[in-house]
């Protein structure tokens, strides 16, 4: 392989979180490329320019697309959707919620000068095919239709029929009518019976994550399996024909970096997309250099993880997937930028960046019983190896029962914020980690601006995060306990800091954040 990759190190790892190294040292262990949540991902070169898709399921907008020149540093640029569809689960009504669900693996394609992203979901029971002309700007037509496709994969045959491969373990391909509509009649047909038999006979995680390409006249697919015991494991299949008879191969078994396919550069060099599960900070991808010999794709080292990996210098991950924001607008900004979404439905009329210029305001349209169901909570990532999030709110405007703050959200959650009471307001810690939500700090307060941080730490998965608040946004102290941060599959989603407002007697009560800032930088730990 050429010069683009001879060692992944330790500097470079660090970069891509957003810290800038001068001097290369090895790693331990290899670090992602993008060291943050950014599963399932997808993902195609037009040019020189390469675009990604990934999942993020119950948080909207959905679907989201992101662009890099390098592999390395990527850009948000859109989204697909701006909600997937109308239900209690979506809209978290009564104690449904769409948590771990929404919208799952997505396919990429670029055809005929048309952008094609897909998905499916459980929560909707739908497949869906979106559509545009110009990816970064969209506008997006939705065509979709019943069942839901598990983990397909669409694919534009030379023969100019479209189809997609789909399923867990017993690997099935459908023909798709001509205008998106639907499923074909009588074109359904099991083509690889147990996908995960390149990785042996007792498998925990039947093969999954369909990703299908054709190269030099046979087609290649790619699925994630996981042997009992052991590791997530790639594995692939080829043939001569789309329908079979398939040959199978292990392709990757090291470090449980897995599911993904393959992607090459102008210059005719293949790379491997996969993702690794990284403890609370989610699913986060890898790029591998990729050999063809006899006909297979080669990962790494011969299926292995490279000793050394060079990588292009990385700009971090500010402003590109995540950024502050001091909710000032002009009146040409969107009144949201991409790096923000909000965990499941929003409801429009009870936000604003307007109401009061330089705020974002979150105004309680009904009644909660706690944060995780509570409506217009405001997300971003959180990023290793440490990431920090920071925010000023005016609570002056909270009504009784009101409970408002900064949150790190998942199954195991804690957040710091301001509640309300008929006799005054206090600084108060939710602590969410065991089986019911525990208030672990109370201080009076009477003052209308609090400040509020929340620091991640992810370093070796240490997997902790801590709480501070201050009274005039310069001298922080830590309040709560130390969260001890968890990936749950409930979520199945890397930890998020999250901005909120609920009520619990009486809705109308409104805050105003002043900001919200990024780093990743924390507070040293004595």
């Amino acid at each position: 392989m050429n010069t683009f990759f001879k060692c992944l190190t330790l500097g470079v790892g660090l970069a891509v979180a957003g810290i800038q190294t001068s001097v290369a040292q090895k790693a331990p262990e290899p670090l992602p490329v993008v060291f943050a949540d950014v599963p399932d991902l997808a993902m195609i070169r037009v040019g020189d320019t390469y675009y990604m898709s990934s999942t993020t399921m119950h948080m909207n907008p959905g679907l989201p697309i992101m662009k890099s020149k390098d592999l390395v540093n990527w850009q948000l640029v859109g989204y697909v959707y701006q909600t997937l569809g109308d239900n209690d689960d979506l809209n978290l009504v009564g104690k449904k919620n769409a948590y771990g669900k929404g919208s799952w693996a997505s396919s990429l394609r670029y055809h005929n000068g048309t952008y094609y992203v897909t998905t499916f979901s459980s929560t909707t029971g739908k497949t869906y095919i979106f559509t545009s002309k110009n990816i970064e700007k969209g506008p997006w037509v939705e065509h979709s239709f019943k069942p839901s496709l598990h983990d397909h994969s669409l694919f534009f045959d030379d023969d100019g029929k479209i189809y997609m491969a789909y399923n867990a373990g017993r690997i099935t391909l459908v023909e798709l009518n001509e205008d998106l509509s639907g499923i074909k009649p009588n074109t359904q047909q099991i083509i690889i019976p147990n996908a995960s038999l390149p990785a042996g006979t007792n498998i925990n995680l039947q093969a999954e994550g369909s990703q299908l390409l054709k190269h030099d006249g046979k087609y290649y697919l790619f699925n994630i399996t996981w042997p009992r015991g052991g590791m997530r494991t790639e594995v692939m299949h080829r043939a001569d024909k789309i329908t079979g008879p398939w040959e199978g191969k292990l392709a990757f078994q090291d470090l449980g970096v897995a599911q993904g396919s393959l992607v090459d550069n102008a210059k005719g060099e293949w790379f491997s997309y996969l993702f690794r599960d990284y403890g609370s900070v989610g699913r986060a991808p890898y790029i591998l250099p990729v050999k063809w010999v006899d006909g297979w794709p080669v990962i790494g080292d011969n299926g292995k993880f490279p000793a050394d990996l060079n990588l292009p210098a990385s700009k971090g991950l500010i402003p590109g997937l995540v950024n502050s924001d001091e909710f000032t607008r002009k009146k040409s900004d969107p009144a949201l930028p991409l790096v923000w979404q909000w965990n499941h439905n929003p409801v429009n009329d009870k936000w604003s960046v307007t109401d009061r210029p330089g705020y974002l305001r979150l105004t309680t349209g009904r009644i909660d019983s706690n944060v995780l169901q509570a409506r217009n909570t405001l997300t971003q990532r959180t990023f290793g190896p440490t990431s920090s999030g920071a925010t000023s709110i005016d609570v002056t405007n909270m009504k009784d029962g009101d409970y408002a703050g900064l949150l790190l959200l998942q199954k195991k959650y804690e957040w710091v914020g301001v509640k309300a009471t008929a006799t005054g307001k206090a600084i108060v810690v939710g602590d969410g980690q065991g089986a019911k939500e525990v208030e672990a700090a109370n201080i009076p307060i009477n003052q209308k601006v609090v400040y509020f941080k929340a620091d991640c730490d992810f370093t070796n998965r240490a997997d902790k995060a801590y709480l501070y608040y201050s009274l005039d946004g310069k001298a922080w102290t830590a309040i709560g306990n130390e969260l001890k941060m968890s990936y749950t599959l409930p979520h199945f989603m890397g930890y998020r800091f999250g901005l909120f407002n609920y009520a619990t007697k009486t809705t109308g009560g409104y805050v105003d954040f002043d900001y919200f800032r990024i780093s990743d930088k924390i507070t040293a730990k004595k």
